[in-house]
This record gives C-alpha cells, structure tokens and sequence, in this order.
C-alpha cells in the first residue's frame, strides 16, 4: 500500500464508492461521496478565509460525520487541525488558541471566526504538520503535541501491518473490515487515532458523542462490530450496567486512553464473554506496545500485560542511571518506535531521548522472558516510603476487592519522618470501615504498602481521558 503526503487521502481515496455509506453516527449517515464533497467546500471556505500552508484551524464541534469532514478540509486547505473539546468552556478554549495561535475556529453551524490570541499574528508551523494533540494532563498541566502526516501514516501502518498479514492468510479474506467505533472524542489523539485507522483500514467509521451503555450495545448490534476500543471508565460502566447483558458480535475490545484495572477486564470478560486487550502509547510516539489474537489465544495467562511491541518498535528497561536491566526486572521503560510525533508546540522531545535514540516515557514497567511489556505505575506517582517503593496500581487493586468498594486511588503525600506515606481515595457503594479496609490490604500487601488513612470521596477526579488526577487528590490531604 502506497503513502500519500497528506492524511486527507484517508477519505478522499477511501475505497468505497460515491454511493455507500462511509460515516456514520446515531441518527446520521454520510455516503463516501456525501462526505468527499462536503470536506472539499469546507476546504474552501477555509481558503476564503484565509487559511494558507501551515496555518493552525481551531475546531470545537459535536463529536460525528461532520467533524471528520472538517478535519480532512484542514488538510484540504493545507492547515493544521487544532481539536477543541466540545464541551470546554471558553476559558479552556482561549488556553488552547493562546497556546496553539490558530488563524481561525469553526464551530458547530457557524462560518470560521478569526481567533484572538496572545500572538500578535497566526503561527504558520512547519511544513508536514498535520494536527495537534495534548498529553494526558495528570502530573501537570497538558502540553500540545505536534504529529506530522508522514509519522502518522507511520505508525497507522505499523499497527495494521500484522492485521493486513492475518487477513491475507484468512479463508474470510474477501470480507470487508468491520466498522469502526469511536466512542472517545475526536478532541482527543485516541479519538483521532481510531477514525484515521479505520479510514486507511478501509472502514466504515461509527462516532458516538458522548458514552452512553445503551446506544455503544445498540451500535455494535446493528454494524456488526466484532472489535472495538474503549476507555477503563466505559468498560466499568457496560459491567455494572445491569440492563446490558449482550454485546454480540462483538469479540475482542482494546482498552485505551488510561490503565485499565486487571479487576475490571475480569468482571467485563466473565459478564460478555469479550476478551479485553490492553495496548500501550502516548502522544508523542503512538501506539507501541498491544496485541493480536494470535497472542490472546495462545498466552491467555498474560491478559494483564499491554502486550508485546509492535514491528519495528525497539524497547529497553533501564535503572536510574540509564543502565539496561535484565528480564523481569523493574526500571524505567524507554521506546524507541520508527517515527514520533515531532515535539511539542514552543519545544521539543530532546530532553528526554537518549543517546541511542530511546524516548523516556516516565512509566515503570518489566518486560517479561516472552516479551510481554507490564507496566508497574508512572515514575511521578511512585511512593517512597522510606526507601521502599509504593506502586498505587497495586494498593488500588486491592482496595477494589473490598465489599463496597466502587473504585479507588492511592496517592503520596509528605511526611517528616518517611519522607513519603501512601494515603487513599475510595468511593463506595456501601459502608465499609478503615478497619475493613486496612485489614483487606493488610491480607494481601507488604505493611509498608498499607494506606496510612482512608478518605471517602463521591467520584474522583480524572482527566478527558479517564486518568485519575492523583495531583488534585495529593492536594486535599496532608499526611496524619
């Protein structure tokens, strides 16, 4: 398969004739031509408002067909596509423009409307720039990520290079991909990842704005979708949704976006019979590290992994002085893919790739003698206590298999004789006692992993993406 310079040829050469449906939402379906044609007037409405080569265009719009058309029309017009939360308020939507400096923003039904900004004229960014992402957000403030079309195509190929492989050997070769849904915004990498992976898979596109249990079991019944992705708050939802008991076709699901809890792929896996695959990425190299089916099927004892690198992806653990550590060791996980995204916006990846070219991705993790990548936790959210190490992943999970328990999180707090003590969040359903608590992470947990205090909390916080905000959390409590 050729790559083109730009991603609009996702949709513009997609392989499906004028008159079939191509993309979808709900209550509205695009043909191939419908959707072609509109991306090519919004294209130039973008040039008659003076959107030239390497000119920023804010997009805050509706989660659906028509905000694909917009993103491939940036393209059209030789923009960069600057993804804007729907539901931001506006003072989240001058923190991008004054980050971002586009030349314009559309929103839903409205003509583009120059931007006022902190710059004194539109960035024009380099030449191949194709949109912006931001990083999670959840140990400090989100940082915009530039991706170019060349990386992106990139890395849509490494992932699909096996699916490609396996389809070719398969008796069901002359069957067309299963559609793709997308139940994340496309304001997020995630959401603009999954809509370009399906385009250039040869897909229909299936959007939904916003999550909801109901209309996700009714999409995967009426297209057919034998495998999707979802975020770790989604995957809880459908399994405690009581009235959602079916999710045929559907076979295997990603998850995406945030660590997903090991309890929870168990309770969706045991309620639908759908195997639940981690995968790994970030905004700044894609997605790394997932499975296959080949994989599932054959090392089920590993389903808690994220998986095995993907083709061309190189990996190393390391200590705290960069030295690489042997299988099953625990270190610091450094990637090295084919291509990365180009840097941040006023900056780049430089201060954290070594010498060998191995981005820092600041997450703890071993990987195992059959190559299979377990993350332990983030190097910023580790607990020293007093020398020892506190991994919140681990204390977390085993807070969740207390009764009452809906959910937890685990953060570090200052403390003048450790240094460090781990204190807990927890939400629950029902009544349950720090004594109870203590007594289920005493069971199961080194004492010097045991919360030191327990607070209960309605929901916590977390990012557009599902991560707990641990740093909102550390800032309510201070160390007993």
């Amino acid at each position: 398969m050729t790559t083109p310079e730009s991603l609009s040829a996702l949709l513009m050469e997609h392989p499906f004739a004028d008159d079939e449906p191509l993309l979808h939402a709900r209550d509205e379906t695009l043909t191939a031509g419908v959707a072609r044609a509109e991306a090519e007037a919004i294209a130039e409405r973008l040039r008659d408002a003076g959107v030239r080569e390497g000119h920023a265009v804010g997009v805050k719009m509706a989660n659906g067909p028509h905000v694909i058309t917009t993103m491939v029309a940036v393209w059209l017009a030789g923009g960069i596509f600057v993804p804007v939360n729907p539901r931001a308020p506006e003072p989240e939507v001058d923190r991008v423009v004054d980050a971002t400096h586009p030349l314009l923003l559309v929103r839903d039904d409205d003509a583009p409307s120059r931007t006022t900004s902190s710059a004194p004229e539109p960035t024009v960014y380099a030449p191949g720039t194709a949109f912006v992402t931001w990083t999670s957000g959840t140990t400090g403030a989100p940082k915009p990520i530039l991706h170019t079309h060349a990386s992106y195509f990139e890395l849509l190929d490494r992932v699909l290079g096996p699916l490609r492989g396996a389809r070719r050997e398969s008796a069901d070769s002359p069957r067309r991909p299963s559609p793709n849904l997308i139940p994340v915004s496309l304001a997020l990498n995630a959401g603009i990842y999954n809509v370009l992976f399906g385009l250039r898979a040869g897909a229909e596109i299936v959007v939904m704005d916003g999550f909801d249990t109901h209309e996700f079991a009714e999409l995967i019944a009426r297209f057919a979708i034998r495998s999707t992705v979802l975020p770790p708050a989604a995957i809880t939802m459908l399994a405690d949704d009581p009235a959602i008991t079916d999710l045929a076709p559907l076979r295997f699901v990603r998850s995406i976006t945030a660590p997903l809890s090991p309890l929870q792929a168990r309770r969706f896996m045991d309620k639908f019979g759908v195997v639940v695959l981690n995968s790994y990425g970030q905004a700044e190299i894609g997605e790394v590290v997932g499975w296959t089916a080949a994989d599932a099927s054959e090392h089920p004892e590993k389903l808690g992994a994220l998986g095995r690198p993907h083709a061309g992806v190189d990996l190393k653990i390391v200590d705290a002085d960069g030295a690489r550590l042997a299988v099953d060791a625990v270190g610091r996980l450094m990637v090295r893919p084919p291509s990365m995204a180009a840097g941040a916006v006023g900056d780049d990846l430089a201060d954290r790739i070594d010498a060998d070219g191995y981005l820092d991705t600041g997450d703890i993790a071993r990987v195992d003698v059959d190559g299979f990548v377990w993350i332990e936790g983030r190097a910023g959210e580790v607990i020293n206590r007093g020398g020892n190490k506190v991994f919140p992943d681990q204390v977390e999970e085993v807070l969740r298999l207390a009764p009452g328990v809906a959910d937890a999180a685990v953060v570090g707090v200052a403390d003048a004789r450790l240094g460090e003590v781990p204190v807990a969040f927890v939400v629950t359903a029902s009544d349950v006692s720090d004594d109870e608590l203590r007594a289920v992470c005493r069971e199961h947990l080194a004492p010097y992993k045991v919360p030191v205090a327990f607070h209960r909390i309605d929901a916590l916080p977390r990012s557009e993406v599902g991560k707990v905000l641990r740093r909102d959390l550390a800032a309510r409590v201070s160390a007993p």
